[in-house]
């Protein structure tokens, strides 16, 4: 296709000629109805004056006879610029006045009638034209007087010249805005679709040109180059997640085969058999878990967990995942509180519920007592020990309201997190030194991370002074759908 061929085919282009189309049918139609509006008052005024001159012509006949008439009507057609005038007995000749040939037929029908003419002292054989109004006098005379309509005439040409000129340049003028403003948009898309074309080749990098106008093709390159910024960042997530599985699962998988193969070659009872295969089906379940994590991730970051949202309250997640944990944080030597208010919440309650059973299991894995964390430091109870009904808590569950929404926090008093290892921390697989020592996979803080972000929230970790402090801030539904 050609260079002119793209450029007329443009919606720019094609807008430019509706809407010079409009226009111009606009201004034709303003000049219409200037040039007969101005007809009909120049019309107007021919037939006030002759009407006027009419009366007092008849009145002077009446007081005169034909004599005074003829002597006015003879002043009248001397004056520079008269009017027409024409007295005729009642057989059509002519008494008086500065008509010398007129249209036949006009002194016999009284009214008004346009009419051709010519005047008495015009040597050249052109006609006119004129508005006239004839009356017929006592007697038989007849009295025409009229008005030349050259003027009418000569105005209406310099509004249609004028009407023509102005419908040349709007459609000359407008035709070359149209390639102009065609022009400018389609080089801005050109140079989008080749920026596109460089992304699909797998520069996932490039972004599309933002201008400085701020116009809708800029609002558009900026809400694009935000997805864009999204996607490449879900593709590095899915290199970095592959990457990792096949580093962090290698391990287990290896360690799995070794124990099989150990068993074959070294057991030699039912009982050595069964103590492998038990190891065996361990393993097997944490890897199973792994996967598991790994797939509820993926579900609430794709966005497909959107489709079981609920309303459901707040507190009753919150004493649920209480009652749950409990029996596990007091094998512990911990205590597991709750402080929850009752409060609405709109969004997947499973996944919620995961998101805050992953810090709860986090806070039970590295929290420690608060008598223990006092008697380490040599300093008494922490300020940030909240009293249950048996004494301080070990770890806190929180559902909280606020203007915007629900945070559900769970506080412990183990180590924390440094703050340069906080933003790492909810990376997939990633487990800090302090943790290493620990089972686990690495993905509790990822998949309460995902979750946030699935309800337009985020998860915020935070020193609990001693101890940290993970909140999961949920926004109400209607500030969720402004901000999505």
């Amino acid at each position: 296709m050609t260079a002119f061929g793209k450029l007329v085919r443009t919606t720019a282009f094609r807008l430019t000629l509706a809407y010079l189309f409009l226009f111009a049918l606009f201004a034709f139609s303003l000049l219409g109805y200037f040039a007969w509006n101005t007809r009909r008052m120049i019309t107007e005024q021919i037939t006030e004056t002759v009407n006027g001159e009419l009366v007092e012509l008849q009145n002077q006949y009446t007081r005169g006879g034909i004599r005074a008439l003829v002597f006015a009507v003879e002043n009248r057609a001397l004056r520079p610029g008269a009017n027409l005038y024409l007295v005729t007995t009642a057989q059509g000749q002519a008494v008086a006045g500065n008509v010398g040939s007129l249209q036949p037929g006009v002194m016999d029908t009284p009214g008004w009638a346009e009419a051709s003419y010519r005047r008495l002292d015009e040597t050249d054989a052109r006609t006119h034209f004129a508005l006239v109004r004839v009356a017929q006098l006592s007697g038989g005379f007849r009295l025409l007087i009229g008005r030349d309509l050259e003027e009418r005439r000569r105005l209406f040409g310099i509004v249609a010249k004028a009407g023509q000129w102005s419908v040349l340049i709007v459609f000359v003028l407008g035709l070359a805005g149209g390639i102009f403003v065609a022009r400018r948009v389609l080089h801005r898309i050109d140079a989008m679709t080749g920026t596109t074309q460089r992304i699909m080749a797998g520069d996932l990098s490039e972004r599309l040109p933002v201008g400085r106008s701020g116009d809708e093709i800029d609002r558009l390159a900026e809400n694009l180059n935000a997805m864009l910024e999204r996607i490449e960042a879900l593709m590095a997530g899915l290199k970095e997640v592959s990457d990792n599985i096949a580093h962090d699962l290698k391990t287990p998988l290896t360690r799995l085969r070794n124990r099989a193969e150990d068993a074959l070659a070294k057991a030699g009872n039912e009982g050595e058999y069964r103590a492998a295969l038990e190891r065996t089906i361990d393993e097997s379940d944490g890897l199973i878990r792994t996967f598991n994590a790994l797939l509820m991730i993926a579900r609430a970051e794709s966005g497909q967990a959107r489709d079981n949202m609920i309303d459901f309250d707040a507190s009753e997640v919150a004493h649920s995942i209480q009652e749950l944990y409990e029996p596990l944080a007091e094998d512990k030597g911990l205590t597991l509180a709750v402080k929850a208010d009752t409060a609405t919440i709109h969004g997947n309650r499973e996944l919620i519920s995961q998101a805050l059973a992953n810090l709860v299991e986090n806070a039970i894995k590295y929290g420690e007592p608060v008598h223990a964390a006092a008697k380490d430091s040599n300093k008494p109870e922490p300020e940030s020990a909240i009293k249950s009904s048996l004494g301080p808590a070990d770890i806190l569950i929180e559902a909280r309201r606020i203007d915007h929404g629900i945070e559900f926090s769970v506080t412990d008093h183990g180590p924390g997190i440094p703050d340069a290892d906080r933003q790492r921390a909810v990376e997939r697989f990633v487990r800090l030194e302090a943790s290493r020592t620990q089972p686990g996979s690495g993905l509790g803080l990822s998949l309460a991370s995902a979750v946030a972000t699935l309800h337009g929230g985020d998860l915020r970790l935070s020193d609990a002074h001693p101890g940290l402090r993970a909140t999961l801030a949920i926004p109400r539904r209607d500030v969720e759908q402004k901000t999505v």
